[in-house]
């Protein structure tokens, strides 16, 4: 099985089935339920966002110390703050809704800073695992295609003329993380510099 199978498909390409069921069932449930809920949404500030933070530094530094060049930051994930539809002055509401939901500045709040921001910093978590992934493990499973956003030139097996002879032929030539299925070859930084380059381990 080929560890490329193509890219994954876009929100718009989905099939009904393969949607969420949520508007149809919210205006169905009891309200006390709807109350219920608002606390979980805010809980992962204090819970998740740090821990994702954090791991997510690590996970860049530990690729930079690898050597790795031309990485993403968290800000390249975020919105340009000119392309937000609303700001204070024209925030759309919900009037009918309790008190809370009419304020202009919940809706700025959560849809302008904390729910971009939030899907920004998860977005980047998974970037960089993907990133991860591809150099230490360029092994293909059937989820593989998805990580073509984080391909990468050669992989940990693919600097070694010994260790990639071990790999499957799908995986040696994965287009995800082996630039030379283009008809490139691997020239090493040290190697441009006229710098003799040092052994793969």
């Amino acid at each position: 099985m080929s560890a490329v199978a193509g890219p994954a498909r876009k929100a718009c390409d989905l099939c009904p089935g393969d949607r969420v069921r949520i508007g149809r069932s919210f205006v169905d449930i009891p309200r006390w339920r709807q109350v219920a809920s608002l606390p979980l949404v805010y809980l992962p500030i204090f819970v998740a966002l740090p821990f994702g933070a954090l791991g997510a530094v690590l996970l860049y530094w530990h690729l930079r110390l690898l050597g790795a060049k031309n990485l993403k930051t968290y800000w390249d994930f975020l919105p340009d703050p000119a392309s937000h539809r609303y700001d204070l002055a024209n925030q759309v509401t919900r009037t009918s809704a309790t008190p809370t939901l009419r304020g202009r500045l919940f809706w700025i709040f959560n849809c302008t800073h904390y729910c971009p921001k939030s899907v920004a910093l998860c977005e980047w978590v998974t970037y960089l695992v993907k990133l991860v992934e591809n150099w230490w493990c360029p092994f293909g499973h059937d989820k593989k295609a998805n990580y073509a956003d984080a391909a990468i030139d050669q992989s940990y097996w693919h600097i070694s003329p010994v260790a990639r002879q071990r790999l499957h032929p799908d995986d040696l030539n994965g287009a995800i993380w082996n630039d030379e299925r283009d008809g490139s070859t691997l020239t090493s930084d040290r190697a441009r510099e006229g710098r003799a380059p040092r052994e793969a381990g």
